[in-house]
């Protein structure tokens, strides 16, 4: 099979190449998937099965504003891959969405729920937007036409949605009782990421930086250090990049600098983070003008010397502009696609360990997946539950992508990807192809 090796390469991946940045997440996906793949000596048929969405659904989105004018959106819905399950994917809200990146994203899904041997597919969805420009209102009209167009599609046995960028457990619950009106009946597991109050599970808001605190102390150990007197760094403090901090300062680690959209904040001794999120509380949720910090650019935070650094703000992050000058010996990628493949081999060659992300933050997805069986149960878990359960999953699926690195002489990344690629083929092949 000719695999498509239009990029990089070093000693990383086996066969020295050209160097040349890929121009869009599903392209950086695929250059990820293409090594696997080769590795794996999947034939051409396979190949093209598993890189391919199954389902592509662009739908227009007609929505009556306040002042009375019509607007339409444009929604999309990718299911990359079911023969592990139902698909499973998030539905982001932006005014740069595009099919790219939303295929992308949905095949990052399906390669995440396989890692941690999570019985789903993936998908992904997202209408282009500005959410920031709109009113409740509006946002929940546009959300209710977007379900109503996919009624279809979605469903707890068939594609099931969770929150993402600029959506949140409100959302959901309008996708929720949008969908039960159609099937006459509510139907509480065809999302998760739901308020509590409604079939959501306790700890779902904080189980993907949770996640990323398990597989960051997973690394450490790896690398023989210590969380006390380790320091990080954490670009994006949202839900995920919060949560992280806020947990890998519980175990002993010295969080030194955070950032958000608007810029970052840096004081080597460590920041307050209980502190830090009462002000932001009180700025509208902005951390920048924190006063016992100093002020540090999003591009500057990444530089920082620190010994872990969380990456868990938007893809393409750290690049082949900057990857020479990251100093961390552990990155952990709390967001989907923060390094590129060029950036993947500078990394590799300085030594840092790069903990990927359908790894790292698969801890949303695991925490959705709990949602979904507590769902289908009607019984429901403790928080105690929720952690413990969650810990193992992830520390067992830290130790089987490190075994496979570790057997193959493969970064953790590649590894990753092997394992995933090797299970969803390994569904395909006990369940044929239906002709």
């Amino acid at each position: 099979m000719a695999l498509n090796r239009n990029i990089y390469d070093t000693s990383l991946f086996g066969a020295p190449g050209r160097i040349v940045e890929p121009d869009n997440p599903f392209q950086a996906m695929m250059d990820r998937f293409d090594v696997a793949a080769g590795i794996l000596g999947l034939d051409d048929g396979t190949y093209r099965y598993l890189c391919t969405p199954a389902h592509v659904h662009i739908t227009s989105v007609p929505v009556q504003m306040d002042d009375g004018r019509l607007e339409v959106f444009e929604g999309v819905r990718v299911i990359h891959n079911t023969t592990s399950g139902p698909s499973k994917g998030g539905i982001r809200y932006a005014p740069d969405v595009t099919l790219d990146e939303v295929k992308a994203l949905a095949a990052w899904m399906t390669w995440k729920c396989a890692v941690v041997d999570v019985p789903f597919g993936g998908a992904k969805g997202g209408i282009r937007c500005d959410v920031a420009a709109m009113s409740l209102g509006e946002v929940e009209r546009m959300t209710r036409r977007y379900t109503a167009n996919l009624i279809d599609v979605f469903g707890p046995d068939r594609d099931i949605p969770a929150p993402d960028m600029n959506t949140n457990a409100q959302t959901m619950a309008w996708i929720l009782d949008t969908y039960s009106m159609h099937a006459r009946k509510t139907e509480y597991a065809v999302v998760t990421g739901k308020p509590v109050g409604l079939g959501g599970s306790v700890g779902r808001r904080e189980a993907t930086g949770r996640g990323v605190m398990t597989c960051a102390l997973r690394a450490m150990k790896r690398r023989d250090m210590t969380p006390e007197g380790s320091t990080v760094a954490v670009q994006g403090f949202g839900n995920v990049g919060s949560v992280a901090a806020e947990l890998l300062a519980q175990k002993g680690c010295t969080v030194v600098a955070v950032s958000d959209r608007e810029g970052g904040i840096y004081n080597p001794g460590g920041i307050d983070l209980a502190d830090l999120l009462r002000y932001a509380a009180e700025n509208g949720n902005l951390i920048t003008g924190y006063p016992h910090a100093d002020a540090v650019t999003n591009a500057e935070l990444l530089t920082l010397d620190v010994d872990v650094l969380v990456p868990a703000a938007k893809e393409e992050q750290i690049t082949i502009r900057n990857a020479s000058q990251i100093k961390a010996r552990i990155v952990v990628e709390g967001a989907n696609g923060p390094t590129t493949t060029t950036a993947d081999a500078i990394l590799h060659d300085n030594g840092t360990l790069v903990i990927p992300d359908i790894l790292a933050n698969a801890g949303g997805v695991t925490v959705s997946y709990f949602e979904w069986v507590q769902n289908r149960m009607g019984y429901f878990w403790t928080p105690e539950m929720v952690d413990e359960r969650l810990d193992r999953i992830m520390t067992d699926a830290f130790d089987r992508v490190m075994a496979v690195a570790d057997a193959r002489d493969i970064t953790p990344r590649i590894a990753a990807y092997v394992l995933a690629i090797e299970k969803v083929n390994l569904s395909l092949k006990l369940r044929g192809i239906y002709a």
